[in-house]
């Protein structure tokens, strides 16, 4: 990893952890941070959007992620960013599937990220969450890939940073980067000048990993984070709002906050049938449950 923590952002840290322990009891510290929410909790089509801005809107996070598909198809209406504009929504990032394994498709797939990150550009937003792409978790042999997902995403963050938006890599279930062992090869290998390292803290949980250690293990080149928890139950596909699940919430917030990077908390929970709230219920839990943990929203 190219980026390692030097001396001065260690004193940061440090600092910021003595002056929170200085409080007295029962006093929170004021958070550095936003709290924003992803969209994926209202559904995956473009005509999820309205919906899903207009709930997060009233809520007061402080920003919305969308998918890199969803920013296209509102393309042909003019764009999605009159739908946030006229709710007062920033955007901050945008959700983007590509294929890391194939070098035969990777021309095709850094061309269709930096298409999307134009769009995220012109959205007001800052961040491309790269996606890896699915495979056959019972034959997938990672060794045999992991040279072309780290050149896929070295060559993927270069083309983005050149027009301004910083790709971010989200590891994820049933993808070609999703154990732990496959996260720490491919942060360590790629090169953090230009990909950072955005952790999803419920699919570490979910995959069998300490999402509290992998955020601090490498917290100096995380830019951005899904935060949401795991419980394992049937609905969301086993995650749950947050601070009903096993993710130690608290922990990786705190972390977070210690690192003094530029980046947006995203709240999120996956959709699934059967789920018992709707997404703006669900996601007024997560709303009350990042308020417990200091962290203001608007009014």
């Amino acid at each position: 990893m190219t980026n390692d923590l030097d001396r001065r952002s260690f004193t940061r840290i440090l600092a910021v952890g003595v002056a929170a322990a200085s409080l007295p009891a029962g006093i929170q510290a004021a958070r550095r941070l936003k709290a924003g929410h992803t969209s994926i909790t209202w559904g995956f089509a473009p005509a999820d959007a309205e919906k899903a801005i207009a709930d997060v809107a009233s809520l007061g996070f402080h920003g919305y992620e969308s998918f890199g598909n969803v920013l296209e198809a509102w393309e042909s209406k003019g764009g999605l960013n009159a739908v946030l504009d006229s709710a007062k929504l920033p955007l901050r990032s945008a959700y983007c599937p590509v294929n890391l394994i194939d070098p035969a498709v990777r021309a095709a797939e850094v061309e269709k990220i930096v298409r999307w990150g134009r769009l995220i550009r012109k959205c007001g937003g800052s961040v491309a969450v790269i996606g890896p792409n699915n495979v056959k978790r019972p034959e997938y042999e990672f060794s045999a890939h992991k040279a072309h997902i780290v050149d896929a995403l070295n060559d993927i963050g270069k083309a983005l940073g050149d027009i301004g938006v910083v790709g971010v890599l989200h590891q994820h279930t049933g993808t070609c980067v999703e154990t732990r062992d496959e996260t720490y090869a491919v942060v360590e290998a790629m090169d953090t000048r230009v990909v950072k390292f955005g952790p999803d803290v419920g699919q570490l949980q979910k995959g069998g990993s300490d999402p509290v250690k992998v955020v601090k293990d490498f917290l100096p080149v995380i830019r951005h984070v899904h935060l949401k928890d795991f419980d394992g139950g049937n609905a969301y596909l086993g995650y749950c709002p947050l601070g009903q699940g096993k993710v130690d919430v608290k922990s990786v917030v705190e972390a977070l906050e210690s690192s003094g990077n530029d980046l947006m908390i995203m709240a999120e929970l996956d959709p699934s049938q059967g789920m018992p709230l709707t997404p703006l219920e669900a996601a007024r839990v997560n709303k009350a449950c990042l308020q417990k943990l200091g962290y203001e929203f608007r009014g």
